[in-house]
C-alpha cells in the first residue's frame, strides 16, 4: 500500500509549477512576442491559459466531490465514466507522460551542448536519464527535495531576467501587432497566429502534474485544488510579465532571431542557463515520477497485461516494476533520436485527457444528482469551454494527428470493452443513461400519451411460484423476446426464508443467463397471500410505470394445475389491458426440434382488410413471427373460417400474406369446422399457437394439448398489439 505523505506544496504546487515553467519560457517566449507582437502574444498566452485554467478548475471541482484514487485523471474519468473510458484515456496518457521524459532529456542536452559543444549527444542523453532514474529510484521524497533546489534556481533565473531591465538599453518602440516573420528554421518565410500558438501551447500543459501524484497525497481533495490553481495563477502572471520584459529588451527582429535572448540579456546569464537546465531536468523528473503512478493505477484495476506484477510496490510504497517498465519506454523514446515526429501526438493525448476531465464535470453537473456536491463549485460554462477549447485546439494544431489520436483512443476503448472490466465501486454511467431515459420518456409521453401499437415489443411479466416454471420455459421465453424484448420475473413466495434464499440464487443465475444474450431482465419478490390477487395488484401497480411489461407469461403443468387460477388470471389480464401468453407443454415432448409452427386463427372479422383488424389474433400472429425468426423455422397458418360472410379468394390470401408480412415460406390454409378436429388433423409441427377466444377456458386448452399430443401456446390479446401496422 502506497504511503501518502505529501502535502499541497511538495506534492502539487511544486511539480505543477516546475512543469509549466519549462524550456519554452526560456528559449521560445521572446520568439512568440517577436512574431505576434504584444497583443498577439497576450492573446496566445491568455487563450492557452484559458483552456488549461478551465481544466484546472474542473479538476479541482471534481476532486472535492469524489474520493480520488491513484492515477489522477485516470481515476477521475474512471469513477465517472467507467474503467473502459478511463483506461482508454489513461493508457495513451501514460505513454505520453513517459515519452515526454525523453523530450525533456533532449531539451536538457541541447542546453548542455550550447555550453560544451563537443559532448556526444547519445552518451549525454543516457547520462541525463540515468541521473533522473537514480534520483527517482532513491525515493520520491528525495526527488521532491531536488525539485525544491530547482525551484529556487528558477526563481533566481527569473529575477535575473527581470533584472535585465536595469542593465540594458530599453526598447520603447513596441509592436502591438506582429508581422509573423517565422523562424530561422524556415528562413523567416512567415508563420501564422496558430503556428505560433502551437509552439507556445505545450508550455502550459502541466496542470495534471500534481494530480498524477494523487495516490501519494495526504489529502488529495484539499491539495489538488489549492496546489493546481495557485500554480496556474502564478505561472500565468509570470508568462504575461515576460511578454512586456521581452518587448522592452529587444526589437522584433532580435526576438525572432535569437532564441537565447533572455540568457544573453539577463542580469547574470549563467543563472538563467542553470534555470533552463533545471526546468528541463525537473520536468523530466516530474514526468518520470508521475508516469509510473499512472501505470500503477491502471495495473491495480487489471487493465494492463501482467497487471499483478506491474502493481507491485516496494516497502516504501514505490511502484518499482512500473518504474522499470517506464524506464524502458523512455529509452525507446531516446533511441528514436528525434521525437519531433511523435511529439504532436503526445500533445494530443494530453489535450484529450484535459477534454475528458472537463466532460466528466460537465456530465456530473448536468445530471444534477444529489451525490454531486463539490465543495468547490464552478459554473457550467467552465467545463463546457474547457472541453470545447481542448478539442478545438487539437484540430487547429493538426487535423490528421488529432484524428490519429482519437483512433488510438477508440482502439484502446474497444480492447478494454472486450476485457469485460468490472469497477469495484459504481460510476456515473447509470445516472447518465437514467437521465437520457427520463428525457426520452418525457419526449415520448408528449408525442403520444398512449402507447403506439407500432412501438409494441414483447416485455414479459412472469409470475413464478417454483423455479421449474422458468427452467422448463427458458428456451421459449428466449425465442419470444430476443433480441430487444425484456423480462420482469415476479417471484411469489410464502413465508419461508430458506426457500426464498434458494429461489433468489436460482433467479440470479437465470438472470445472468438471459443477460449474456444482451436481454434486459429483472426480478422482484412478492409475498403470496393469494395467487390471483397478488398478480392483479402487481399489474395495476405497473400500469403507472412508463417502461411497464405488456404481456403476462405463464407456464402450466398439466399434472398439477388449478384451472380456476388461470381462468381468473385471463379475466384480470383483460381488465388491466395486458396481453397473456400461456405455454402448455405436452408431456416430455416440449418444443421438439424447434422448426415448424402451426398458427391457428379464428373469428377474423369480415371487414378485416378495410378496418385493419384481425380480431383477437394479433398477439398469436406476432408471437409466431418472433419465434419463427429465432428458430429459423417455418409457419403454417390455418384460418378456421366458419363465418358465411367472410370469403377468402386467392387474392385475399395474397393480401393477407403481404399485409401481415409473414416470412417468405409461410403457407396460408383456409379450413372449416371445429378447432380441435382441425388441430388433430394437422400434427406435423413442433408447436401449435392459438388465439384465445372469449369462451375458451383453461381446461379446454389442456384438452387441446392432450388430444393433439403437441405442445401449445395460447395468446390473449390486449389493445396494444396490431400485426397489420
Amino acid at each position: 500500500m502506497t504511503k501518502k505523505t505529501f502535502g499541497t506544496f511538495a506534492g502539487v504546487f511544486t511539480p505543477t509549477t516546475l512543469t509549466i515553467l519549462g524550456v519554452i519560457m526560456y528559449i521560445r517566449q521572446s520568439w512568440v512576442v517577436g512574431n505576434a507582437g504584444i497583443l498577439g502574444a497576450l492573446a496566445i498566452v491568455l487563450l492557452s491559459v484559458a483552456i488549461t485554467f478551465t481544466t484546472a478548475l474542473s479538476l479541482s471541482s471534481i476532486t472535492t466531490n469524489v474520493r480520488i484514487g491513484a492515477g489522477g485523471a485516470f481515476s477521475i474519468i474512471s469513477k465517472s465514466l467507467g474503467l473502459e473510458i478511463g483506461g482508454a484515456i489513461g493508457i495513451p496518457f501514460y505513454i505520453a507522460q513517459a515519452l515526454a521524459v525523453a523530450m525533456y532529456v533532449f531539451g536538457f542536452r541541447e542546453g548542455m551542448v550550447s555550453i560544451v559543444p563537443g559532448l556526444n549527444p547519445l552518451v549525454l542523453d543516457i547520462s541525463i536519464f540515468s541521473l533522473v532514474m537514480i534520483i527517482a529510484f532513491i525515493s520520491t521524497s528525495f526527488a521532491f527535495k531536488i525539485q525544491y533546489i530547482i525551484l529556487g534556481i528558477i526563481a533566481l533565473s527569473l529575477l535575473s531576467i527581470y533584472g535585465a531591465l536595469f542593465v540594458n538599453d530599453l526598447n520603447y518602440n513596441f509592436e502591438l501587432f506582429g508581422s509573423y516573420a517565422g523562424s530561422k528554421e524556415n528562413n523567416f518565410s512567415g508563420t501564422s497566429f496558430w503556428g505560433v500558438f502551437a509552439v507556445f501551447f505545450p508550455a502550459v500543459t502541466g496542470v495534471m502534474a500534481g494530480a498524477n501524484m494523487s495516490g501519494d497525497l495526504t489529502s488529495p481533495r484539499i491539495s489538488i485544488p489549492k496546489g493546481t490553481i495557485s500554480a496556474v495563477i502564478l505561472t500565468t502572471l509570470i508568462y504575461i510579465s515576460l511578454i512586456f520584459v521581452a518587448s522592452m529588451l529587444a526589437t522584433s527582429d532580435e526576438m525572432t532571431s535569437n532564441y537565447n535572448l533572455f540568457i544573453d540579456k539577463a542580469l547574470y546569464g549563467p543563472i538563467v542557463l542553470a534555470g533552463l537546465l533545471g526546468a528541463t531536468l525537473s520536468s523530466a523528473l516530474g514526468s518520470f515520477i508521475g508516469a509510473p503512478r499512472i501505470m500503477l493505477a491502471l495495473a491495480e484495476k487489471g487493465i494492463l497485461p501482467r497487471s499483478k506484477e506491474l502493481a507491485a510496490t516496494s516497502k516504501r510504497g514505490e511502484p518499482v516494476h512500473a518504474m522499470l517498465v517506464t524506464a524502458i519506454v523512455v529509452l525507446i523514446g531516446i533511441s528514436l533520436r528525434n521525437l519531433n515526429t511523435i511529439a504532436p501526438i503526445l500533445t494530443m493525448f494530453f489535450m484529450i485527457t484535459y477534454a475528458m476531465v472537463n466532460i466528466v464535470v460537465l456530465i456530473e453537473q448536468s445530471l444534477s444528482l444529489p451525490s454531486y456536491r463539490p465543495t468547490l463549485k464552478v459554473p457550467l460554462i467552465v467545463p463546457a469551454l474547457g472541453a470545447f477549447g481542448s478539442i478545438a485546439i487539437m484540430f487547429v494544431m493538426n487535423v490528421i494527428v488529432a484524428l490519429l489520436s482519437l483512433i488510438f483512443i477508440f482502439v484502446f476503448y474497444f480492447y478494454l470493452v472486450n476485457l469485460k472490466l468490472k469497477s469495484e465501486a459504481g460510476d456515473s454511467r447509470s445516472g447518465l443513461f437514467t437521465a437520457l431515459a427520463e428525457w426520452a420518456t418525457k419526449k415520448s409521453s408528449n408525442l403520444s400519451p398512449q402507447k403506439e401499437v407500432r412501438s409494441w415489443r414483447p416485455d414479459l411479466l412472469i409470475p413464478m411460484t417454483m423455479p421449474k416454471e422458468i427452467r422448463s420455459s427458458y428456451k421459449l421465453i428466449h425465442s419470444i423476446i430476443y433480441p430487444k424484448g425484456s423480462i420482469k420475473i415476479l417471484s411469489i413466495f410464502n413465508e419461508n426464508p430458506e426457500e426464498q434464499k434458494n429461489i433468489e440464487l436460482f433467479l440470479n443465475n437465470a438472470s445472468q443467463k438471459f443477460k449474456e444474450s444482451g436481454l434486459a431482465v429483472s426480478y422482484a419478490f412478492v409475498e403470496n397471500k393469494e395467487f390471483n390477487t397478488t398478480i392483479n395488484i402487481s399489474m395495476q401497480s405497473l400500469n403507472a410505470a412508463f417502461f411497464k411489461p405488456n404481456v403476462i407469461f405463464a407456464s402450466i403443468d398439466t399434472g398439477s394445475v388449478n384451472p380456476d387460477y388461470y381462468n381468473q388470471l385471463i379475466a384480470d389480464v383483460k381488465k388491466n389491458n395486458f396481453g397473456m401468453i400461456i405455454y402448455i407443454p405436452f408431456s416430455t415432448a416440449s418444443l421438439a426440434i424447434e422448426k415448424n409452427i402451426n398458427l391457428w386463427l379464428e373469428n377474423i372479422p369480415a371487414d378485416w382488410k378495410e378496418s385493419f383488424n384481425l380480431g383477437d389474433n394479433d398477439l398469436a400472429t406476432l408471437l409466431s413471427i418472433l419465434v419463427c425468426k429465432n428458430w429459423k423455422g417455418t409457419i403454417d397458418t390455418y384460418i378456421v373460417n366458419n363465418n358465411p360472410n367472410l370469403k377468402f379468394s386467392e387474392q385475399d390470401i395474397e393480401n393477407f400474406q403481404s399485409m401481415i408480412r409473414f416470412p417468405k415460406h409461410t403457407s396460408i390454409n383456409i379450413t372449416q369446422g371445429k378447432l380441435l378436429d382441425n388441430v388433430k388433423k394437422y400434427r406435423n409441427t413442433d408447436v401449435n399457437i392459438f388465439s384465445v377466444n372469449s369462451d375458451m377456458n383453461c381446461l379446454e386448452m389442456i384438452n387441446i394439448v392432450n388430444e393433439s399430443r403437441i405442445s401449445a401456446i395460447f395468446c390473449v390479446d390486449s389493445n396494444l398489439e396490431n400485426v397489420l401496422v
